[in-house]
């Protein structure tokens, strides 16, 4: 994901001289093309993400389009404030972008976890939040940011990820992808996790349950009327995301679904759980820890659909 970024970040900015990149002490391997042809339009703040936030502010008040740049459990975990205040109070047209969301650091420790970002950033009016699913939604979703006339949170993963898509998809801004039919129960797969709920409905299908697959990319603003259908045809919809359980992707479906006359069935979650993960481990294995797995996943809908459907 992050080297499709780095190549369509670069491919957009030699047509768009507005589109400047500013990181924070990372990536400057990956964005060498990107330094070598738009030296101006390039700034490494170092360990200063703060500041980062700031210059970037700056920049858009200017006229220009500035993409920050770094680590998500830094950008926005150092930074809230400046996004809130510095960009988000004026609508600023920023695009921020958290590399490495959710688990993908899980061999560096809690420090370098991303659990929480969501529910950061979604609390904050204004906010758009992109979560796409591999490499290709990556490119898709960094144009529709850009276009955005406002601040835009890009939550990418790191790299490696699982292609969902073989082609781009039909994407905009609030429109969530159906990515496989069902008849029985429906997954809502936010980002990075898309294929393993992919891989949960194909394990279902060998107990013939037939699972949908909804692919949801953007978190704010919840696509309502894709929600509607889900809610309104399946007794059992699991919500499948790499974020802990407060403010996230579930969270923000939750709070919609409560004020909606809509019949919820059962809504299930799989996600983190509430707590820290001290284990040392690769981002698969810290996956498979907290239960973000297929195999966990198909057995949790098949459970809840042996409640509703006795």
């Amino acid at each position: 994901m992050r080297n499709a970024f780095a190549a369509e970040l670069c491919g957009l900015a030699a047509h768009d001289e507005r589109i400047a990149l500013i990181s924070s002490d990372i990536g400057n391997n990956l964005f060498n093309e990107f330094r070598e042809r738009f030296p101006s339009r390039f700034m490494n703040c170092g360990i200063a993400e703060a500041a980062m936030t700031g210059i970037a502010a700056g920049m858009a008040l200017c006229g220009l389009k500035p993409v920050t740049y770094t680590i998500a459990s830094f950008n926005p975990g150092r930074c809230v404030e400046q996004i809130r205040l510095d960009i988000c109070l004026h609508n600023l047209p920023v695009v921020i972008v958290g590399v490495g969301a959710g688990l993908s650091y899980a061999s560096l420790g809690p420090t370098h976890h991303a659990l929480e970002d969501i529910a950061w950033l979604r609390a904050i009016p204004g906010m758009t939040i992109l979560c796409p699913a591999d490499a290709v939604e990556t490119r898709c979703a960094l144009r529709a940011a850009l276009a955005h006339d406002g601040p835009v949170y890009l939550r990418l993963g790191k790299k490696n990820e699982p292609a969902v898509h073989a082609g781009e998809p039909d994407f905009e801004i609030g429109r969530n992808i159906p990515l496989r039919g069902g008849e029985d129960a429906c997954i809502l797969a936010v980002g990075t996790v898309t294929p393993i709920a992919l891989d949960a409905a194909r394990l279902l299908e060998e107990r013939s349950i037939s699972c949908a697959v909804t692919g949801i990319h953007t978190v704010k603003p919840l696509d309502t009327d894709s929600l509607r259908s889900v809610f309104a045809r399946y007794p059992v919809v699991m919500v499948m995301e790499e974020h802990g359980p407060v403010g996230g992707t579930w969270s923000a479906i939750a709070e919609w679904a409560a004020e909606q006359n809509v019949g919820t069935g059962r809504l299930l979650r799989c996600a983190a759980p509430d707590r820290f993960f001290f284990e040392g481990g690769g981002q698969n294995w810290a996956r498979k820890r907290f239960g973000i797995d297929a195999e966990h996943a198909a057995l949790r809908i098949a459970d809840a659909l042996r409640a509703v459907r006795p």
